[in-house]
């Protein structure tokens, strides 16, 4: 937690502003009782009522003062603490932007979530808490200890007899209150990982009549997570409760002995003495509420601090992940041309019981269309990714350009890709926001260009405010073959050396596939991969790379792998027979 805090020196301005209000609050709270008391000792026992207006201005300046300066400790402590958590929120969200696919895959989405939002809110608010507390409790503690000294030694004892018993209540919390908020924290995580699972398959929900069953589910976790924080919550409620009932039995044992010894004045009659007794008795009574007071501060810390542990430690998991793809120490710059060449790559998921792809070698060459197509899980989309580094080789090599990609940096290698991937996804934005995120830099040529060639010009010609007009988020007020289309737009958009085109035609009709295809082969000169599982997108491909369960089963063209590939040609015929018998 400490690294963590570290970053405070980052808003050191507002943090020293908020710990020097909060001291002059405390101070000018430690000042009061002491004017009081001399008003009651010195202006009412001599009724000097001069004297009672002049200490008395002086506290109305004094309590002015306090609550200036803990207004100004409120706003700077609660800027501080904003500013932190943005600054957390910013490198959690850097640090997840530079992990590869595979680290992202470890620690899941939903809990990458949680850590950046309720693990940071944790530690915002231990640094709003801390700064008004941690500064406070001991100049409270403290001050009011010595001022109750100083007024009566005899009763400032009673204090230190409820101290043991504060100090074992604190230990009785911590030890049940932290493992509950652990295992809260948790279940955030599932119940975070629940919520998105059904909001992105909710149509899958509905168009199985599902919604009952999933809302129980989602009951039970629901249910789950408010029982283990109602159960924290009452922990926690019983430490201000127990600490006030200690602060009452404490003032009647105050009160208790200091009648004692001013009902042997009150037999003496000596008034003057008596009304010093009072006006010192009603300061220790307010410096006995302040002395407790701090200790029950201090013990909302001791739980509240664990708490911020916990979190912080869950945000260092996530900033001190090694990243399992790096940039090499010296970048080398690959050819022009983007050609793409496997050789005998193997690679597996994490965990997985055997590679997805075996041996596999190829070359894509520029100017060029290679295919891929094979079954279900045959790795065809494991090869686009492995292209742009989203995961790394286990075996064999991948060369861009002529140079092995984990020799290239991963910017210059992006730069020079352009890739429409297996769903797609676009962002809520104009037409031509979303199209600029393949190149923010292209004219209004380059823009329709890329419409053209991926035949999307009559449907957003046809929208309200055409290039302009607004998607919102995810595409969803477009079909699936207009956001299909968008989203090959956008990696159009890139004049880039390779365009890899990861099953993108699959919601096209075959019109309009045949349309795209040809306007890509007629506009584009660079190294073009298409994957796919329809024949009919990659039959005039300039070479068919076939798979079969991570293997290449053949390569060449469509009429060389009718001859000699029984893989292909049972795809082939299924997909014919399928289209003829519908």
């Amino acid at each position: 937690m400490l690294r963590l805090l570290k970053q405070l020196k980052k808003i050191k301005g507002p943090m020293i502003a908020a710990m020097l209000f909060v001291v002059l609050s405390q101070l000018c709270s430690l000042v009061l009782p002491v004017l009081m008391s001399s008003i009651i000792n010195t202006g009412i026992a001599n009724s000097d009522m001069e004297y009672i207006k002049k200490i008395g201005v002086l506290m109305l300046a004094v309590s002015a003062l306090g609550v200036a300066v803990h207004i100004l400790n409120s706003y700077f402590s609660s800027k501080t603490a904003t500013l932190y958590g943005k600054i957390l929120r910013r490198q959690i969200f850097l640090k997840v932007e530079s992990l590869s696919q595979s680290d992202i895959d470890t620690v899941g989405t939903p809990s990458l979530i949680t850590r950046c939002t309720n693990d940071v809110k944790v530690m915002q608010d231990f640094i709003l808490q801390g700064l008004r507390m941690i500064i406070s409790a001991p100049i409270m503690l403290v001050g009011g200890v010595f001022m109750a000294f100083f007024l009566n030694a005899r009763l400032a004892m009673i204090i230190f007899a409820i101290l043991p018993i504060i100090g074992i209540l604190v230990f009785v919390v911590i030890k049940f209150v932290m493992p509950l908020f652990r295992r809260r924290q948790k279940l955030v995580d599932a119940v975070n990982r629940f919520i998105r699972e059904k909001l992105s398959g909710i149509r899958v929900i509905r168009a199985f009549n599902r919604t009952d069953y999933e809302d129980e589910r989602f009951e039970k976790k629901n249910n789950e997570l408010s029982s283990l924080t109602l159960k924290f919550q009452r922990l926690m409620s019983v430490l201000i409760p127990i600490c006030i009932v200690l602060i009452i039995l404490a003032l009647d044992a105050l009160i208790i002995t200091a009648a004692k010894s001013y009902d042997a004045m009150d037999r003496i009659q000596d008034a003057a003495k008596l009304m010093s007794a009072i006006g010192d008795l009603q300061a220790f009574v307010i410096y006995m509420i302040m002395i407790v007071f701090s200790v029950s501060m201090a013990a909302a810390m001791f739980v509240i601090i664990p708490r911020a542990n916990i979190s912080a430690k869950r945000i260092l998991e996530v900033l001190d992940i090694d990243p399992a793809i790096k940039d090499p120490a010296e970048a080398k710059i690959p050819a022009e041309g983007g050609e793409v060449e496997f050789r005998n790559v193997t690679f597996g998921y994490a965990d997985a019981r055997q590679p997805v792809l075996a041996g596999v070698s190829f070359t894509a060459e520029k100017g060029k269309v290679t295919a891929i197509i094979g079954g279900t899980g045959s790795g065809k989309s494991t090869i686009a990714n492995l292209i742009p580094r989203f995961y790394d080789v286990d075996d064999g090599e991948i060369l861009f350009g002529g140079v092995n990609v984990k020799e290239i940096s991963q910017k210059q290698l992006h730069s020079r890709i352009a890739l429409v991937p297996q769903k797609s996804c676009l962002f809520s934005g104009s037409v031509r926001e979303n199209l600029l995120y393949g190149d923010e830099n292209a004219d209004e040529a380059r823009l329709r260009l890329a419409l053209d060639i991926s035949q999307s010009t009559s449907f957003v010609d046809s929208m309200s405010m055409g290039i302009d007009s607004f998607i919102s988020q995810n595409g969803t007020n477009l079909s699936g073959g207009q956001k299909q289309r968008l989203c090959i737009a956008r990696a159009l958009t890139r004049q880039a050396d390779l365009y890899i085109f990861d099953d993108s035609f699959s919601a096209l009709d075959f019109r309009t596939d045949a349309a795209l295809r040809k306007a890509i082969k007629e506009n584009i000169d660079a190294t073009v991969i298409i994957v796919a599982q329809r024949v009919g997108t990659i039959v005039d491909a300039d070479r068919i790379i076939v798979l079969d369960e991570g293997r290449i089963a053949g390569q060449g063209t469509h009429s060389e792998l009718m001859e000699n590939c029984e893989v292909y040609r049972e795809i082939y015929s299924s997909q014919i027979y399928g289209e003829v018998s519908a």
